[in-house]
């Protein structure tokens, strides 16, 4: 019962922000940006979920530009004792390291999981244009305790940004990392 009112609450958050809070402008733009995937996606997204398998939970990201990579993150919150530390975040925090922040304006993110809205809000911020991830928050939240607020829902609520969403890459590879 308590999952069914988690559930009907972030549905209803999904709704406010992809249009009734925001109005039909933010939603049909959000709605405009998905895409399929696209040569390279798979080879990357594979990268990704390497990073997932060595992680403290099986979360990992790449970041990248032109076809290459530019850093890779894995969830490292029991190890560094952060909350924050999330696959998502440590890759931008590598990438910042070494490189201005501008320069990740129109890079990939490619995630074992859907972005969390904190990361989301990162990937927002940072100005990346586009995020493939493998296993949704529906997906994960099967497996462990999820904000039920999806990546198009924060992308939704930033009409300043344009944000292309790919979801279902590699879904059941990511998922099989929680078995392990």
């Amino acid at each position: 019962m308590k999952r069914d009112r988690r559930q009907t609450l972030a549905n209803l958050l999904a709704v406010g922000l992809g249009g009734a809070t925001l109005g039909a402008p933010g939603r049909a733009r959000a709605e405009g940006m998905r895409m399929a995937t696209i040569s390279g996606d798979e080879h990357f997204m594979r990268m990704a979920l390497a990073e997932a398998a060595e992680a403290d939970l099986p979360f990992g990201a790449v970041i990248v530009g032109d076809g290459k990579v530019l850093a890779r993150g894995r969830n490292l919150g029991k190890t560094t004792n952060d909350p924050t530390a999330h696959g998502e975040m440590v890759a931008i925090r590598r990438f910042v390291a070494e490189r201005p922040a501008s320069e990740l304006k129109g890079t990939t993110l490619y995630t074992s999981g859907e972005p969390c809205p904190m990361c989301m809000g990162a990937i927002v911020w940072c100005g990346i244009g586009r995020v493939v991830f493998a296993a949704s928050i529906d997906e994960l939240a099967t497996k462990i305790g999820q904000i039920m607020l999806t990546s198009r829902a924060v992308a939704d609520a930033a009409p300043f940004a344009s944000i292309a969403l790919t979801g279902g890459v590699l879904s059941a590879e990511a998922l099989a990392l929680f078995s392990k």
